[in-house]
């Protein structure tokens, strides 16, 4: 089989928990990338947040946002923010049962409360820069959003909408956060539309992800590969299991496909 496309989840995939990604796989990108495969990121995080990590692994091609913002290259294919009715309810939510709220623009990402300890410990553990306090005036430019201080109980206040529902991110320290999915916008939509961009077959493309917000994209590729430090529950959408992200998961699982030797 001749691959064309190979998405990748961030954390957890390519980053382990320290933030920084094995030697193994920043080599696996490049090798891949000789044989012809474009390499995306394929993540929730803003794409202001992995500019950085993108020069570092020579990879141009983005899913951000858990599928609601995709660059092939230079040229911006998806852009699909959030009503700006649903952040207005979100936020009157988390105010009402004390509940904390980061919403991502194309620029910025911003927080409810910028001192409560969840926030602190989320920007932490993610290692976020472009923070700001939330004001009105930026919610109809909003492409993806986190709520944190949540517990599981309080999930379905945030599901009313029928194409929204709430991914617990895959973290051990961020149990209490959970990412805000579309079901007509997620990582796995957006696979679907750049593959018909592009006219690429679905059994020329591979994705690895470990969360929740990776399983539409598991089960819109040809082969795709939950990491050995996934979420149990991941493992029914993906066709492939792969070792743990501190344990070369990309690299292997390429092997198994015979892209790697």
């Amino acid at each position: 089989m001749t691959y064309k496309l190979l998405f990748l989840d961030i954390d957890g995939t390519i980053l382990k928990p320290d933030h920084t990604y094995s030697a193994s796989t920043k080599e696996a990108i490049a090798e891949v990338k000789k044989q012809g495969v474009e390499v995306f990121l394929a993540t929730g995080r803003p794409l202001h947040e992995v500019r950085e990590l993108a020069e570092e692994l020579d990879v141009q091609s983005f899913v951000g946002y858990n599928g609601a913002f995709g660059i092939y290259q230079d040229e911006t294919i998806i852009n699909e923010p959030l009503k700006e009715s649903t952040i207005k309810e979100f936020l009157r939510l988390a105010k009402e049962h004390n509940h904390e709220l980061v919403c991502y623009t194309s620029e910025k990402n911003y927080f409810t409360s910028l001192t409560h300890p969840k926030v602190q410990q989320f920007i932490d553990i993610f290692n976020l820069k472009w923070n700001e306090a939330l004001t009105e005036d930026v919610v109809s430019g909003i492409l993806g959003a986190t709520v944190m201080n949540l517990k599981p109980e309080d999930v379905a206040l945030y599901e009313e909408e029928a194409d929204i529902h709430l991914s617990q991110v895959n973290v051990e320290e961020v149990k209490h956060g959970y990412d805000v999915i579309r079901k007509s916008v997620n990582k796995g939509v957006a696979v679907q539309r750049i593959m018909e961009r592009l006219n690429i077959k679905k059994e020329q493309t591979i994705a690895f992800g470990d969360g929740m917000n990776d399983k539409e994209m598991l089960q819109a590729v040809g082969e795709g590969f939950a990491m050995g430090n996934c979420a149990p529950e991941l493992l029914p959408y993906s066709k492939h299991q792969t070792t743990t992200v501190t344990e070369s998961g990309i690299a292997n699982g390429l092997k198994q496909l015979g892209l790697l030797k």
